[in-house]
């Protein structure tokens, strides 16, 4: 009998993805790096095209799946999540405040301003959208999905239930057989462009103190969150924190929590959330847990308040950090997408939104963006944690159930 040859993981094809890209972006023919970004450009279209029918087809049949308390579980998740982005948000801005003002100087802005983006354009382009946006996607997955529990509850709807059962197959049959495979070549594409460009590690050279601190706080933040999930829920954090790995590393490449959400729902999985949880909170999280690009948001406004010599009071960012927690809702499936969403509520603190402070802040946020939606991301276990036992425990008030995993169709990892 012939052995069965070992796949490589994902966590090794994203490692050799994201070092190739750099390489070539360095040292091949400017036309290399072109073909790669055409390439992941085409497959970037993809993913902004099925990004809205993941959401419906995991959330509402996660929804759907729940016989009761579905509305209080949706309570649940969106309270958590939000508390999450908030303290999240506080936390920044408290590191900025004591450890930033030792960095920061008024000759940075011009600096930062000559170290914007070379970034060379595909070949081409195919205009695939969605047909619907994410938020749009979001209430249509709520709205089916509790609509068809209550009938279900009624004893009817079966018909409907068994429609979204077989469409969420469908949706992830093509993530696994399509999605997460080509998920490097996406990634490769994309650091091949930043690689060539050299627009990101010339701003990082200027703010790396600034960045380091972010991403610290990332990763301190990640660890609060596991910490407190698992000795709420009995888990293991550490284990929990490893087998989110995947996800980390899946995110920092594409920049975009939705495009993660088949891989993170099966970092979720291998750590024993109930299925309906995960496919209901994973998805839902990716849209509304911000606690990453929150912390980058509010370091990198008070970075520029303070270079300006603007207010940058707590009393000014948290009524910021409070707005923000809305308004970035379904940014992140974008890469960039939260501080696009920041854009129009930068008058708040002061800032011109069509000036060139925001031109300075979307340098820095995307320069570090790849990070905090790594956090996100990793942090959106966390809270699917939480969720499963207090679902379990003061709604539906019944032991959590034991899953036969061996039965379900799952993603390598």
């Amino acid at each position: 009998m012939t052995e069965k040859k070992k796949k490589i993981g994902l966590i090794p094809r994203l490692i050799i993805a994201i070092a190739l890209g750099i390489l070539v972006g360095q040292f091949l023919p400017a036309w290399v790096t072109k073909v790669a970004i055409t390439i992941s450009g085409l497959f970037g279209a993809f993913l902004n095209f099925i990004i809205p029918l993941m959401i419906i087809a995991f959330v509402s049949k996660g929804i759907a799946d729940l016989s009761e308390g579905a509305g209080k579980l949706l309570g649940v998740t969106v309270g958590l999540s939000y508390a999450s982005t908030l303290i999240a948000g506080s936390l920044s801005y408290t590191m900025a405040r004591t450890i930033f003002p030792s960095f920061i100087k008024p000759e940075l802005a011009e600096q930062v301003q000559k170290a914007t983006a070379n970034e060379i354009a595909p070949f081409f382009e195919i205009p695939l959208g969605a047909f619907i946006d994410v938020t749009a996607a979001l209430v249509l997955a709520f709205m089916l999905g509790l609509t068809v529990s209550a009938l279900r509850a009624k004893g009817s709807g079966e018909t409907f239930y068994k429609g979204i059962n077989e469409f969420n197959e469908i949706i992830n049959l093509v993530l696994a057989k399509f999605v997460i495979p080509l998920l490097p070549f996406f990634i490769f594409g994309n650091f091949c462009n930043l690689s060539y460009s050299g627009s990101v590690f010339a701003i990082l050279g200027i703010f790396w103190k600034i960045f380091l601190c972010i991403i610290i706080l990332h990763l301190l933040y990640m660890v609060i969150l596991f910490t407190a999930a698992g000795g709420y829920t009995g888990r293991n954090p550490v284990k929990c924190l490893r087998a989110a790995v995947p996800a980390y590393l899946t995110a920092v490449g594409t920049q975009s929590s939705a495009a993660t959400i088949p891989v993170n729902v099966a970092c979720n999985r291998k750590m024993g959330v109930t299925r309906q949880i995960r496919e209901f909170c994973i998805p839902l999280c990716a849209t509304v847990h911000l606690a990453g690009s929150m912390i980058t948001l509010t370091a990198c406004v008070f970075t520029l308040l303070s270079m300006f010599n603007m207010d940058h009071s707590f009393t000014l960012l948290i009524k910021f950090i409070g707005i923000l927690g809305v308004a970035m809702v379904a940014a992140p499936g974008a890469p960039g997408g939260a501080v696009m969403s920041a854009l129009p509520f930068l008058p708040v603190v002061g800032i011109d939104s069509s000036g060139t402070l925001a031109t300075i802040l979307i340098s820095l946020y995307l320069t570090q963006d790849s990070f905090g939606t790594a956090a996100n991301v990793t942090g959106d276990n966390a809270i699917s944690m939480a969720v499963e036992k207090i679902y379990y425990k003061h709604i539906v008030k019944r032991p959590i159930p034991k899953e036969d995993f061996e039965d379900e169709a799952r993603i390598e990892l």
